[in-house]
């Protein structure tokens, strides 16, 4: 079958055609997929900055949540102690430095009275490696605070509730077990506790 000028000429022009349908579709699609690219940016966006609003609300509710857990505890902090035989003078709250590793650290509550020092640590929920980390920090207290180095020094847990043994672990490494409820805090431990003494 011979094939003329013509119809060789007229199948270019479709291929030719088809061609510019071809690349304007390709057009088309690249500039859809630019668009639904900027979209998804800025649902990024969107995303990150409402996970950087929700990151900043919950540490402020945490911060404040603190706060009255410590202000609860506290309350009722130097009533408990005397009863225990401690008399109280004075408390601090959120005692804050440097460690001599450049590290920070806190206290939540430091009870004293010139020679005794009570420090109370404040948990929403104890876990046992709170009392672990806490009775690390007890064991620097007097090197990271030289005031209280001549003090003797004991150690109190306070939370609201507890997890995996952690109450137990707490009055058995020799700390105050102090339990917040409603609207006041009890000591636990039972009345012929002796607390360690750093």
């Amino acid at each position: 079958m011979d094939t003329t000028y013509d119809e060789i000429m007229s199948l270019f022009r479709e291929v030719a055609e088809a061609q510019k349908d071809v690349s304007k579709t390709l057009k088309e699609v690249a500039e859809e997929q630019k668009a639904l690219t900027e979209a998804q940016k800025d649902t990024d966006r969107r995303f990150k900055d409402t996970d950087r609003k929700l990151n900043q609300l919950e540490q402020l509710f945490t911060s404040q949540w603190g706060r009255l857990m410590e202000a609860l505890v506290e309350g009722d902090l130097v009533r408990l102690l005397t009863e225990r035989g401690i008399a109280i003078a004075d408390t601090t709250t959120r005692l804050k430095g440097k460690r001599p590793d450049g590290g920070n650290y806190e206290f939540d509550i430091i009870a004293h009275n010139g020679e005794v020092v009570v420090v109370v640590e404040v948990k929403t929920t104890l876990r046992p490696d709170d009392v672990k980390d806490f009775l690390n920090k007890l064991n620097h207290l007097k090197t990271w605070i030289p005031r209280y180095a001549g003090n003797r020094l004991y150690g109190a847990m306070a939370w609201l509730t507890a997890d995996a043994g952690a109450e137990a672990m707490v009055e058995n490494r020799g700390l105050y077990s102090i339990r917040a409820t409603g609207d006041s805090a009890s000591i636990l431990n039972a009345a012929e506790f002796r607390p360690r003494a750093w």
